[in-house]
């Protein structure tokens, strides 16, 4: 029977992609791992993710305690950062990242 994604499957890797799933998850923890960024900072730096879709992966991140969500200057600024827990994703996320490429690079030779 199908899992609902607001229910937690007791599959450990379906737990795991209920976390990391989203289109621009990977990317928005990549550019966070150089150290804290502000929201408008963190978008310009993936330029074809919308707004929309950048905040409401954020706010899933930091439900998750992958991200802390700071603000600064009476909330005027809000930073965001990979928590303690979520850089134990590092190892997980550099794996994903060599397969990854290794996939690109076995579907740029089947399309010569």
């Amino acid at each position: 029977m199908p899992v609902s994604k607001k229910e937690i499957s007791p599959c450990p890797i379906d737990a795991m992609l209920s976390v990391i799933d989203g289109r621009w998850k990977g990317t928005i923890l990549w550019r966070l791992l150089d150290g804290p960024m502000r929201t408008a900072e963190l978008g310009r730096s993936i330029p074809q993710i919308t707004e929309r879709m950048l905040i409401r992966h954020l706010q899933e991140l930091v439900r998750d305690g992958i991200l802390v969500r700071t603000e600064e200057q009476g909330g005027r600024h809000v930073l965001y950062s990979i928590s303690d827990y979520g850089m134990t994703l590092l190892p997980v996320l550099e794996q994903i990242c060599a397969w990854g490429r290794v996939h690109l690079a076995r579907l740029e030779t089947h399309a010569q």
